[in-house]
């Protein structure tokens, strides 16, 4: 029997396992990528206000760190460098946790040994997830390409900034066919797989932070150090300004390179155990686990902690830039239209803060869904019926997830109000006075969280099949609503449907009582929606 025995029978399996989310990912990016380039040659329509980004993007430290390096003044390439690592970071997470729930996380719940005691070769699994996952990056890329040139972009241009988005995700499912050999946890493998793709952003942003600025000021030449990153090689593609489709050879060599060490690997390795041994806990544990809320705390500790160095970061850069951004909008009134429609604000400055409270605000709901479906793990592990099997009622149980989930939420908002308010007061000479302003602006967001928790926690009580997909689904409408709606001129019936719309934009805007008042009442119901439909039905052993 051959080691690759079986592998298309496991690739249509994986391909009925992930329907729904594979459906979602290939057809999401290219209508996320279609709004994105819509918005941008909105805000930037004419030859002179492209010209005015690109000289100030291409001498900004900032912008080159969060969106690359600008490649000229046409609009393909403008786009480019507002879209590209928004849309290559999701190319990059949803390849790695593919390809890791199809292998890891197939051993680590039993399914791997279930379907080896068929014929199927050693190497037919991480074969099946690696065609389906490279597949679904490459029809992505082909739809997201049709989606540019619709949007008005030039069709060699489109189809080299497609690739290399697509090259991204190919990239990163080599890194997770290797991460999932490592550790014998889904939860280790996808921990290594983030972590390689968090030190390929930074390498890819230190390289380009000290490129080099062309004569005319227009263009950077990255550095070194995005040579070696594979987020740095798509924008190495340089789509729109010369389209070096060479480069796009080296996820490739990447992608066979990793093959070849993960079948290396597995090799060497027991099924179910992973090469990284585990680290042994103590003999006895601490007695504050004995509660539902020492377990929560147990379990979202490391989420947590990661979560809260990243915005740490986050927001001490974009407080710090604050000034940089200022002196770049008055140069460019398209693009300080768009930030007070994100704002909701005429001060500039104030509104550039409200937007970014705001994207902080968004992106922890993606904190929030992770942290509340591990309730949905647990039941789906069997873990949740041993506890349940104790003198914990359900109501306690869930109940004190959502608390903890919601807690991690507003304490990293706080984080993220202090250290953006912080780096603006290091440059404006305030800096407590500052963190204390924004930390309290940025707690103003919590309702709009507390909604998002009480959606996840209808879903895993009402849909627990299909709670996981749903929650990601709802977040994703949000963040578009939010992030997008008000750019794009959706109509406002649409706008209200995400709690974001409703929450006062401080510090550009007042506070205001009422909607927070009604966003806590909402979200209230639909906790109590989730506890008691969970109280009501079957947990699955």
């Amino acid at each position: 029997m051959s080691g690759l025995t079986g592998t298309p029978r496991l690739a249509r399996l994986v391909l009925r396992r992930d329907r729904i989310r594979l459906a979602i990912w290939v057809l999401g990016t290219p209508l996320l990528g279609y709004a994105l380039a819509a918005s941008v040659a909105d805000i930037y329509p004419d030859q002179a206000a492209r010209l005015g980004y690109a000289t100030t993007s291409a001498s900004s430290l900032v912008a080159r760190a969060f969106n690359g390096p600008i490649a000229g003044t046409d609009l393909g390439a403008v786009v480019v460098a507002e879209t590209y690592v928004t849309l290559a970071l999701i190319a990059a997470l949803l390849s790695t946790f593919a390809v890791t729930r199809h292998t890891r996380q197939n051993e680590e719940t039993g399914r791997a040994e279930l379907l080896g005691s068929s014929v199927v070769g050693r190497y037919a699994p991480l074969t099946a997830a690696l065609l389906v996952v490279v597949a679904a990056n490459a029809l992505a890329a082909a739809l997201l390409a049709v989606a540019l040139v619709g949007a008005g972009l030039p069709l060699a241009g489109s189809v080299a900034a497609a690739a290399a988005i697509g090259g991204v995700g190919v990239a990163c499912t080599a890194i997770a066919a290797v991460t999932a050999q490592l550790s014998v946890t889904s939860r280790g493998a996808n921990a290594l797989a983030a972590t390689a793709v968090g030190l390929s952003f930074v390498l890819r942003a230190v390289g380009d932070m000290f490129g080099d600025q062309s004569a005319d000021g227009t263009q950077v030449r990255s550095a070194w150090p995005s040579w070696i990153s594979p987020l740095g090689w798509g924008n190495q593609v340089r789509a729109f300004a010369g389209d070096r489709w060479w480069v796009l050879a080296l996820p490739v060599a990447l992608l066979l390179a990793g093959v070849a060490v993960a079948y290396a690997l597995a090799e060497r390795r027991d099924l179910g155990a992973g090469l990284i041994a585990p680290r042994r806990g103590p003999a006895t544990g601490a007695s504050w686990l004995l509660s539902p809320a020492g377990l929560a705390w147990r379990t979202q500790r490391g989420t947590l902690l990661g979560w809260a160095v990243g915005v740490a970061v986050l927001g001490l850069s974009m407080g710090a830039a604050g000034d940089e951004f200022n002196a770049m909008l008055d140069q460019n009134p398209a693009a300080a239209e768009a930030i007070n429609a994100m704002g909701g604000g005429g001060d500039l400055i104030n509104a550039y803060l409200a937007a970014m409270l705001g994207l902080f605000a968004l992106t922890l709901g993606a904190y929030v869904v992770q942290a509340l479906l591990r309730v949905r793990g647990e039941e789906s592990d069997g873990t949740l019926e041993a506890a349940l099997a104790t003198a914990v009622s359900r109501t306690r149980w869930l109940g004190t997830q959502v608390l903890a989930a919601t807690l991690g939420a507003a304490a990293l908002l706080l984080l993220a109000g202090l250290t953006t308010g912080l780096g603006y007061g290091l440059v404006t000479g305030d800096p407590l006075g500052e963190a204390g302003d924004l930390g309290g602006a940025a707690l103003l967001r919590l309702p709009a969280l507390l909604v998002v928790a009480g959606v996840v926690t209808a879903l895993f009580g009402l849909l627990p099949r299909w709670s996981v997909v749903l929650s990601w689904v709802v977040l994703l409408v949000f963040l578009l609503l939010g992030q997008l709606g008000a750019v794009l001129k959706v109509p406002q019936a649409a706008l209200d449907l995400s709690p974001y719309t409703h929450v006062p934009s401080v510090p550009a805007a007042d506070p205001a009582a009422l909607p927070l008042v009604v966003l806590t009442t909402v979200a209230a119901l639909l906790v109590a929606t989730g506890v008691v439909a969970f109280g009501r039905r079957d947990v699955p052993s």
